[in-house]
């Protein structure tokens, strides 16, 4: 247990300094790289959508999708069901496209050739084990938010302000 925590360690502080290379390639904050890459994904959403998905506050995605769209990455839009709201979408870029492919090759044909090793039932089994510690990662990082006051407003119900108490 002790191994695989000390590598559970440096598998998170790689996957960071990775992306940080990655943004700071792309002249982007890591924050906004990985937000728009949870668009690309998920398909257009709205600012409310990406901070359930984030952890983060509407009022940071705000600046998120306002520096995204400074970039020309992401554009705000009616929502076609329901134009009252705006949902964020990505801006059709091949030149952004072909970049971020290109910085992402290596490490997707090194996790594919990795990958590769394993058989069908192993592959099964570190799948399940992904998807179960993405969910528990995404809780703990709600927990740590509402914990230090920044959680976003659940589904539907609005964020009350804080208030300061005097001792």
């Amino acid at each position: 247990m002790t191994a695989l925590f000390t590598e559970f360690r440096q598998m998170s502080t790689g996957a960071i300094m990775f992306h940080q290379a990655i943004a700071d390639r792309l002249g982007l904050h890591p924050t906004d790289h990985k937000c728009a890459d949870l668009i690309i994904r998920n398909g257009a959403m709205t600012s409310g959508r990406l901070a359930e998905l984030t952890g983060l506050t509407t009022g940071a995605i705000t600046g998120v999708v306002d520096r995204l769209e400074s970039r020309g990455m992401v554009r705000r839009a009616a929502d076609p069901r329901d134009r009252r709201r705006v949902i964020v979408e990505i801006v059709k870029n091949d030149a952004v496209e072909c970049r971020m492919r290109d910085l992402f090759q290596g490490i997707s044909d090194g996790t594919r050739a990795l990958l590769d090793g394993y058989s069908d039932a192993e592959l099964a089994l570190i799948l399940d084990f992904v998807r179960r510690s993405n969910a528990m990662s995404h809780a703990e990082t709600l927990k740590l938010r509402a914990s230090e006051g920044t959680a976003p407003p659940a589904v539907g119900k609005a964020r009350r302000p804080a208030v300061k108490r005097r001792a």
